[in-house]
């Protein structure tokens, strides 16, 4: 596309999703208070893991990684969102636009390949119990753990850099909820092939190659809990993996929708990205908690210490 003026502009109006005038109050209220609960929620799994003794193991570790990328991956999105609700609230600086492509790609791309690694720690938990605590130590929880900042960071890195080399008009309108790539290409003044080619390749490349390996990992994992002997056991066994699947999906399936039809993109596909943006990060903690013994044992033992303070 070319623009008679190339000026950068100075910042970008945010026009957000299509919403009836009189949901706009009940829609900040509804998206303020998911904002507040999935910082709480996602706290309250930190405290709760650093708290108990019997939950310093790599799983829960993984989760308290998990926690942190949903807190941070919320903040990036959801406040701006939330501001678009309020009149002459839906600008966005051009620093703060490029800020939030790079955090949220960084966040995005290091959330993908730690979900890798919470399937491959159930994995190694099922399928090679034996040998479990040799592989899965300290040492390699911290490296994996690193490798995902450092991947997510690389990736971040080089979708910014392309995206934003290009020359912008004074064209300022991001029908989108966020600054987004594909959104912001839609403004250019130039050929956005390549760039719209490195968005298909890096989710197949990522995306979809964590998605490919989950799934692989899930494979043995079932075959492994079919071959336990006791109902119980295979319960167990089901139970530990059933919340991962679950937010899995919820991640995996809107991100490849969005980002795989990168040219078809409109206001109603801001709709879709609240599920990974918002509704993920919100639920997280949620599912972990109630779908896991452990973590409901440990919120009850130390709901109960607290109350038992208070009489102290």
């Amino acid at each position: 596309m070319e623009c008679p003026n190339q000026t950068s502009p100075t910042e970008f109006v945010l026009s957000g999703f299509p919403y009836p005038p009189e949901m706009k109050v009940p829609l900040f209220l509804f998206f303020f208070l998911v904002f507040i609960l999935t910082l709480s929620g996602n706290s309250l799994i930190l405290w709760v893991v650093a708290s108990n003794l019997k939950l310093h193991k790599p799983m829960y570790w993984f989760l308290c990684h998990l926690s942190i990328l949903d807190m941070a991956f919320s903040s990036v999105v959801v406040p701006k969102m939330i501001a678009g609700f309020i009149p002459g609230r839906k600008f966005i600086s051009f620093g703060g636009c490029v800020t939030q492509v790079f955090f949220f790609q960084f966040l995005g791309c290091a959330e993908s390949l730690l979900y890798t690694l919470m399937a491959y720690d159930r994995f190694l938990a099922i399928c090679k119990p034996l040998q479990y605590t040799t592989i899965m130590n300290w040492r390699v929880c911290l490296i994996l753990s690193l490798g995902t900042v450092i991947g997510g960071c690389l990736n971040s890195v080089l979708e910014t850099t392309l995206t934003f080399r290009l020359p912008y008009g004074q064209r300022n309108q991001i029908n989108y909820i966020f600054c987004d790539i594909p959104a912001v290409l839609k403004l250019a003044c130039a050929d956005t092939t390549l760039n719209e080619l490195m968005i298909l390749v890096d989710v197949g490349l990522v995306a979809m190659t964590c998605f490919l390996l989950i799934l692989t990992s899930y494979v043995y994992i079932i075959s492994a809990i079919l071959r336990i002997s006791t109902s119980e056991g295979r319960r167990r066994a089901f139970s530990t993996c059933t919340a991962h699947v679950t937010v899995v999906f919820i991640f995996y399936v809107p991100t490849v929708y969005h980002y795989l039809r990168p040219t078809s993109q409109g206001s109603m596909d801001g709709v879709v990205s609240i599920f990974y943006t918002t509704i993920t990060p919100f639920l997280n903690p949620v599912i972990y908690t109630l779908r896991n013994k452990e973590m409901k044992t440990a919120l009850g033992k130390l709901w109960h210490r607290e109350k038992m303070s208070e009489f102290i």
